[in-house]
């Protein structure tokens, strides 16, 4: 017995001793491609010995064996091995980990691994990111993300922006996203005033302009990630603003322990891409049009430029032991290809935090500051017969001079417009104030448990101004007779015009949010969430404008009284509206495969009528990890389901009250009826989809699929539908339900994965339909203007057909007089008088949206290119059907060769029809990117850590059968505030871009 305790002890001893001649302390720094990493965990393999990175990237490990495997992790980025070898230092740098299930995502109040998320989301980061500065951030989502459609209206700098997520969820009431900023969600709302000019009779026929692009003042290297919530589990967090999805905008912190100092800058050179087809002087002679001789005019060259802009950002980063800053600037200068436009942005943001009581309490504030100055000229969406600036361009007799010989303007009459006169005469300046700032305090009250508070603002001050000088003479437009003070004076009249428009906005947010996360055993970890929200947000406006001023006045923006004193005008206005909820989540995960998140938000507003102020928004979202982190061919697969209710409350403020105004010489109006009962637009959706991770993690991927149901639509009723009462429209609920479906998939694979040589490709693709069901009207939308076309109109939105159907003749050629031909009712040929309008089965929102992307690294090269695409759809194209047409043609002015030589006659109306609907199928070049990163030695001796060269071309090419300018349109169209979608009018043309530019970090 005494033997065999002792040789128990004796081998103890042995193993002890062993285990200490070989045990060490071992120490170093982890780092990523920007430097040291706070926060990183080193665990020692098979053990629960471990430590984290303190703030300058520094470790120590005690009592390490000497083959000992270090295992190295950061969220976000690779996990990497490292076998000890009886190293005592051990320095790592590790890799952005590409695979996207192993991503954090920012999703409603939090983040989450997107391995563990119920709901469908996407994200996209700075990585991700085209090396040309966007004038919004919108567009670095287009062809990135599965599901999302973004369309820039025209090619105009800071034009408007339409994006939808999983398409469209109303009709009359807002389809864009949710924009939530640092934890801020905007109002959504326009933050500069439309414009027009004014005719005798009220109308603008040189149409209205749109609003700016409420998005243009986040600077896009201040983003440091996107993500995009898509799906009743992701947004019903945000109830009644969640129907149309939700973009999450999170901007950059500090990183580096160290001071970090960046530098960007990029120049970018843009020409017109796409081609109107209009004729040169020599083929408008050719084909017999009236030949007045000169041969100098070419419409681009009078309206149009190469255009230019210029970019510049310079950012500073630093991370201490409790705080964290950044502050940047950036400012960008760009001149658009049309002649006087342009947009100058000037922006600087500020990030600050600090921890108090060892980390007990954060505080964080964020300061956004951007100024935009627009200049535009007369491009308007509805102009009428005499045209906007391109369309005056368009239709120039080419072989007219633009000048006389004396230099003055060649004027023909006040309703065929000299261009160059026109944009000589216009201008129209915008200038936009932006601020969103905000502080969110963190209080961890215990390990488990910690509460946040928000306080957030957004404020913007704009200024439009515009004038006409009383130099153009233009038919029934920026006119008027000065007042007679006896019948025997003779009549005088005085042109020009001029408007200046002021908005201001200021909202305010507070939310008090307590979270609590427990692991509560190895198989059930609870992560609870409830909160209060409280909204308040103001606008208000004025504008003057005055009429009929001196021949001599050249600067009438600045002397607006100096028109004539009966024709000045000023009006103003003013709303709020509030919105308070109640919300809580509640995330689940059983056994480490079986995730539940259920969550309920109440939301009362100002804008429901009064006995409808509260709805009640729930959602549900289940998902399964059928395989987790295992080795071989599959290697992650989530199945994923979620139900739930979502609002949406963009409609005009005070739509459920009774609204009166008073008008000129105190008349009182009354607008609206009051509605006790409006309630919210409601979406119920229902979805299921899988997340996947292959061949050792080398394929990533999710399949979803969708159906969205929205009942209780807003419309104004007509005054005769609101009987007995006052003779005025109301607000109402309609039956009717907008059903809405469609099938995402989105690829990424990472073909090779080596230390020198990496290159990846991504794919997405979305399948969409759409039909109204349950509804009785037929309501009319996408006007259409030009010569013959007042009061026209080419969609529908009606029972059992997709929304803004075309509906419209069915053309069908020319008879032997050069008259069309029509389909009648009973589908036989016929002429205009007794042809029958149909309703065709075509739409102008995409059934396909498609987008793919690819990158390649080599050393210190790297290229990237991406495509994106839409498919199953028809465009109006209402440029031909008001501009090119035989009678035109005749009628002195200019057209494609197509429709001068067509069999067409002269007299022929150029109606609504088929004719002009052409399929909008297309696939763009987005971006194709080189550049080249010097880092190390070369560089050391300019304090510089690392310089990217890069160039970049925009918008090279792009496939289609569209005869048009360009088949990515969408003019603004709507009527009687229904939107319309898919239609090209005089469209400011899209530029295809070359940029060069330099990124370096000191």
């Amino acid at each position: 017995m005494k033997n065999s305790l002792l040789k128990g002890l004796m081998v103890f001893l042995t193993v002890l001793c062993t285990s200490m001649a070989y045990s060490q302390d071992v120490s170093g720094t982890v780092s990523d491609a920007s430097g040291p990493l706070p926060g990183a965990s080193i665990l020692v393999k098979g053990t629960s010995i471990g430590a984290q990175t303190d703030f300058d990237g520094k470790f120590t490990i005690r009592n390490v064996g000497a083959n000992a495997v270090l295992v190295f992790t950061y969220i976000g980025l690779k996990q990497q091995e490292v076998n000890v070898a009886g190293k005592t230092t051990v320095n790592i740098i590790l890799k952005e980990d590409s695979a996207e299930l192993r991503e954090v995502v920012v999703i409603g109040y939090g983040t989450v691994r997107k391995k563990d998320a119920t709901g469908a989301v996407d994200q996209i980061g700075a990585k991700d990111f085209d090396n040309v500065a966007a004038p919004s951030p919108a567009q670095l989502l287009r062809g990135k993300v599965a599901g999302v459609q973004v369309t820039q209206s025209s090619g105009e700098p800071g034009g408007g922006i339409s994006v939808r997520v999983r398409g469209n969820s109303s009709i009359r009431s807002g389809n864009g996203p949710l924009y939530v900023i640092d934890g801020v969600p905007l109002d959504g709302g326009n933050v500069s005033a439309g414009g027009g000019l004014t005719s005798n009779s009220g109308a603008q026929d040189l149409g209205s302009s749109s609003a700016r692009n409420p998005l243009n003042f986040i600077n896009q290297n201040d983003i440091e990630s996107i993500s995009v919530l898509k799906d009743a589990s992701s947004t019903a967090i945000y109830g009644s603003r969640g129907a149309n999805g939700v973009i999450v905008i999170t901007t950059k912190k500090g990183k580096s322990a160290e001071p970090q100092l960046s530098y960007s800058s990029s120049v970018t050179f843009s020409k017109k891409a796409g081609n109107f087809g209009v004729m040169s002087a020599d083929q408008f002679a050719a084909a017999g049009g009236d030949d007045q001789g000169a041969r100098s005019y070419n419409w681009e060259d009078a309206v149009l430029r190469n255009g230019f802009s210029m970019n510049h950002d310079l950012s500073f980063s630093k991370t201490g032991e409790n705080s964290n800053t950044r502050l940047s600037f950036g400012a960008s200068n760009t001149d658009g290809i049309v002649k006087n436009t342009g947009l100058d942005k000037y922006s600087a943001s500020f990030y600050n935090s600090n921890e108090f009581f060892g980390g007990a309490l954060k505080v964080e504030s964020r300061v956004i500051y951007t100024s935009l100055k627009d200049e535009t000229t007369l491009l308007s969406n509805n102009a009428g017969y005499i045209g906007n600036l391109i369309g005056t361009a368009l239709y120039w007799n080419p072989t007219l001079p633009i000048y006389n010989t004396d230099g003055s303007y060649n004027v023909i009459s006040t309703s065929y417009l000299n261009p160059v006169q026109l944009l000589d005469a216009y201008k129209d300046y915008t200038n936009t104030n932006k601020l969103l700032g905000s502080i969110n305090t963190t209080w961890k009250i215990n390990s488990h448990l910690k509460y946040q508070f928000l306080f957030g603002i957004e404020s913007s001050t704009s200024t439009r101004k515009t004038q006409l000088l009383p130099s153009i003479q233009i038919l029934n437009t920026a006119q008027a007779v000065v007042p007679k003070a006896s019948d025997s004076d003779p009549t005088i009249t005085k042109y020009g015009q001029a408007a200046i428009a002021n908005q201001n906005k200021f909202n305010k947010t507070f939310e008090h949010t307590l979270n609590y996360n427990n692991d509560i055993s190895d198989n059930f970890n609870l992560d609870a969430l409830v909160g209060y929200s409280y909204y308040d947000y103001t606008a208000d406006g004025n504008q003057s404008s005055g009429i009929g001023y001196d021949a001599s006045q050249t600067n009438l923006i600045d002397n607006i009284e100096g028109g004539l004193q009966n024709e000045f005008r000023v009006s103003s206005y003013r709303n709020r509206v509030e919105l308070q909820s109640y919300f809580g989540r509640v995330n689940a995960t059983l056994f480490k495969k079986l995730i539940v998140t259920g969550t309920i938000r109440a939301d009362g507003s100002t804008k429901l009528g009064v006995n409808n102020k509260y709805d009640y928004f729930p959602s549900v979202g289940v998902a399964y990890k059928v395989v987790d982190n295992a080795e071989g061919l599959v290697n992650d697969f989530k199945l994923r389901g979620n139900y739930g209710i979502t609002g949406n409350q963009e409609f005009a403020p005070n739509s459920a009250i009774a609204r009166a105004s008073y008008g000129n010489n105190g008349s009182l109006n009354l607008d609206s009826n009051s509605n006790a009962d409006l309630r919210w637009e409601t979406t119920k959706s229902y979805g299921v989809g899988a997340d996947f991770e292959l061949i050792n993690n080398r394929l990533t991927g999710s399949l979803d699929y969708f159906q969205r149901d929205t009942k209780d639509l807003i419309f104004p009723v007509p005054a005769a539908a609101t009987q007995p009462g006052p003779p005025s429209p109301r607000f109402k609920n309609l039956p009717g339900n907008l059903i809405n479906k469609g099938v995402e998939v989105a690829l990424s694979y990472k073909i090779i994965d080596s230390e020198n040589l990496s290159w990846d490709i991504s794919g997405n693709a979305s399948f969409l339909k759409n039909e109204m069901t349950n509804f009785a009207g037929f309501i009319s939308t996408g006007g259409l203007n030009g010569q013959g076309l007042s009061g026209a109109y080419a969609q529908v939105i009606t029972n059992d057909k997709p929304i803004y159907s075309y509906y419209m003749y069915e053309w069908r050629g020319y008879d032997s007089a050069g008259n069309s031909i029509y389909a009648d009712a009973a589908g036989n040929d016929t002429g205009l008088g007794t042809a029958a309008k149909k309703l065709l089965d075509k739409q102008p929102l995409p059934k396909i949206n498609v987008g793919f992307s690819t990158g390649l690294n080599f050393k210190g090269f790297d290229a990237s290119a991406s495509f994106y695409g839409a498919f199953g759809h028809y465009i109006y194209n209402n440029t031909t059907n008001a501009y090119f047409f035989k009678g035109a043609f005749t009628g002195g002015r200019n057209v494609t060769e197509e429709a001068a030589t067509s069999a067409q006659a002269a007299g022929d109306p150029n109606s609504p029809s088929t004719k002009f609907l052409e399929k909008g199928d297309f696939l763009r070049m987005g971006n194709l990117t080189l550049g080249y990163t010097v880092k190390g030695n070369s560089l050391d001796r300019f304090k510089i850590k690392s310089a990217r060269f890069y160039v970049n071309a925009s918008n090279l090419f792009i496939i289609t059968s569209y005869s048009g300018t360009d088949p990515e349109v969408d003019t603004d169209k709507q009527l009687n505030g229904v939107p319309s979608a898919g239609i090209e009018y005089l469209s400011y043309p899209r530029d295809k871009s070359v940029s060069v530019g330099l990124n370096v970090t000191f």
